[in-house]
């Protein structure tokens, strides 16, 4: 992978929209659990915070604008982390609800997934016989008859209203070996530039599977596109394959994502209490390899962000 001797970015994606409040009692779901695990993922050196909002009332995922000014601003008031804000928000939200803080915010980062695709999780509704509420059992079973969407067109308004417009950068979210085409489509259009940022997701329904050779094959694929040394990859390994998977891309060069939206545990059968819990297992690993922690001044650097005094929350 591209810059052996950088020092490795931390991601932590704090708590999605993928897991419900029944699957964990440490989802964080109101802005002050979503704010206080932030900051102290921060803390434990996550240079990067990937954010989403909940209904403070029931945990459901919510792309409301007024929800995500009552951690977002907190967040950056309390640590110097990047933060990153999503655009995928979930697969039953609109492009225009899903970019409704973004275009307020204008964030240094957003998410950016790059392609259409199923998206699910209905298998693990089979193993759960009581839940908190109403909304979580049919949100979860329904998602095996939804797509994820994200069309060439879609891709090509975020990267103007938020790219070219407002200066924010991506994490390009890659599921799928197609995905980086895709990726490499709009940087032949010249509507990309980099440093990429590449965020390689592995062990998804609907996805590529969490097989280390598909990692590789990832690796080797974007290598191709967009030349070794030219983008900066980032490894993301849902559930229990996780910490493997990382240390995987780290060895090889890459960044690493962890978060409670990723996956809920820390180890076998043991639930992450805390987003933070995963940054210090991860960073305990990062120290064993002899690699460094990038801090987020760092980051800033690496990604060529336009730097937090430029944002507008």
């Amino acid at each position: 992978m591209p810059h052996p001797n950088d020092k490795v970015i931390i991601s932590c994606a704090v708590t999605g929209s993928v897991h419900t409040p029944t699957m964990s009692p440490y989802l964080p779901l109101t802005p002050d659990q979503i704010a206080e695990q932030a900051i102290e993922a921060a803390e434990a050196g996550a240079a990067i915070l990937h954010l989403h909002a909940r209904d403070p009332a029931d945990g459901r995922p919510t792309a409301d604008p007024a929800v995500f000014a009552q951690f977002v601003p907190r967040i950056r008031d309390a640590c110097d982390a990047v933060i990153n804000i999503t655009t995928g928000g979930s697969t039953r939200m609109t492009l225009a609800e899903r970019l409704a803080y973004p275009l307020i915010a204008k964030p240094e980062m957003c998410s950016l997934n790059m392609g259409s695709m199923n998206f699910s999780i209905h298998p693990v509704a089979r193993r759960i016989t009581e839940w908190q509420h109403e909304w979580e059992k049919p949100y979860v079973e329904g998602m095996e008859d939804l797509i994820f969407r994200n069309t060439f067109a879609d891709i090509r308004h975020i990267l103007r209203v938020l790219g070219e417009e407002a200066g924010t950068r991506f994490e390009f979210e890659c599921y799928d070996i197609g995905h980086l085409y895709n990726l490499a489509h709009f940087v032949d259009e010249g509507l990309v530039k980099g440093p990429l940022f590449i965020q390689g997701i592995f062990g998804i329904l609907g996805g590529l599977g969490p097989d280390p050779e598909n990692l590789m094959t990832m690796k080797t694929t974007a290598d191709r596109l967009f030349g070794r040394g030219q983008y900066r990859f980032s490894v993301l390994g849902a559930g229990r394959h996780q910490m493997p998977l990382l240390t995987m891309g780290a060895v090889l060069g890459g960044n690493v994502r962890v978060g409670l939206e990723d996956s809920l545990y820390l180890g076998r059968g043991q639930l992450a209490m805390t987003c933070a819990e995963q940054v210090r297992k991860i960073r305990r690993i990062l120290d064993e390899l002899s690699l460094d922690v990038a801090t987020p001044a760092e980051a800033r650097a690496m990604l060529g962000l336009k730097g937090v005094q430029a944002v507008a929350f």
